[in-house]
């Protein structure tokens, strides 16, 4: 990092540097990828401001952490936390009703690996594959779901320390309290996590899961529910947002994609999303129209087989993974 020459200030590049970390530090915090970009904005506005007195050129990127916390802190006041389905519906039978809608500011949305994940070709992040599969794993949607359910300042903690492994001393020096705090504080959030009804410990990324995804794809688009059903665990969860409806076990998923007409008359577009398997899903609006877009697929993957399908029914989200609203023709 080189200061101004004429201003002693933080050259706006060495900031910027830490945008992709911080937003992915920031979707863990707030569950929300638009709002982990808003508070990252706000961090680089603050930082910006504050630069000319910035002088410990060697803490950077702590400071810039320790700004993002306050932000993100700030921004978990007084608010319900985000959820899916799982979380605040029960289940359904399988049967063909999605149930009540609820507010955006409800759900849990997912996020690119383009903005949250440290970038493929990034010789540091090569160099460590077990890094770089803690990474992955700490950005699924069951884990971030069950960060949820944390206190904002234990899940900054648990985040600080189980994630992106800061010792105890540098978390507290952040957030001004003491190492043992920390520690106390870690030990409870582990053990809250610990209580969540959801399948959030990490799995091993797979060299199968490209395979796997292949599979969901093909028997998606030809109609095969069989095959679709064939690839779930037996406690797999359906789940899709905006809607409360939530189903779990192949019996009630099998019913479910039976009675879904359009299923084999859909086009599946492979996206990267919250460092799992996910398709963008094009669905013609009506019989014999052009496909548009309809649905973000995620799915969660555990030994091998699929755990849970998050169909985000958002059009809006296509833009935010850089895809066109009807598919490009092959």
């Amino acid at each position: 990092m080189t200061p101004d020459p004429a201003t002693g200030a933080i050259p706006a590049e060495d900031l910027e540097r830490y945008r992709r970390e911080l937003v992915g530090y920031c979707y863990r915090m707030l569950g929300s990828i638009y709002e982990a970009e808003d508070a990252v904005q706000d961090t680089m506005l603050r930082a910006w401001r504050a630069r000319a007195t910035f002088e410990d050129r060697t803490g950077l990127r702590p400071w810039l952490y320790r700004i993002a916390t306050n932000v993100c802190l700030d921004m978990l006041k007084g608010r319900a936390r985000r959820a899916l389905p799982m979380d605040v519906a029960p289940a359904a039978t399988g049967e063909l009703r999605r149930g009540d809608a609820r507010p955006e500011a409800t759900w849990i949305q997912p996020a690119p690996d383009s903005l949250v994940l440290p970038p493929g070709g990034d010789p540091a992040d090569a160099a460590d594959p077990a890094d770089r599969a803690v990474s992955r794993e700490s950005v699924r949607l069951a884990f971030i779901a069950a960060l949820q359910h944390l206190a904002p300042r234990q899940r900054a903690v648990l985040i600080l320390r189980d994630v992106l492994h800061w010792r105890a001393a540098e978390v507290a020096a952040l957030l001004e309290t003491s190492a043992d705090a920390v520690n106390s504080t870690v030990r409870r959030a582990r053990a809250s996590l610990a209580t969540v009804d959801r399948d959030s410990a990490p799995a091993q990324p797979s060299a199968g899961h490209r395979e796997l995804l292949d599979a969901y794809v093909d028997a998606f688009q030809r109609h095969d529910v069989d095959a679709l059903v064939g690839l779930l665990r037996d406690d797999a969860v359906l789940e899709m947002p905006p809607f409360e409806l939530w189903m779990q076990g192949p019996a009630d998923i099998r019913r479910w994609l039976v009675a879904v007409d359009a299923l084999g008359q859909e086009l599946l577009t492979p996206v990267g999303a919250n460092g799992s398997p996910a398709v963008a899903v094009y669905r013609p609006p009506a019989p014999g129209t052009r496909p548009t877009a309809f649905s973000l697929q995620v799915l969660d993957v555990v030994g091998g087989r699929i755990s849970a399908i998050h169909v985000f029914l958002d059009p809006a989200l296509f833009e935010l993974f850089g895809l066109p609203l009807e598919p490009v023709a092959s």
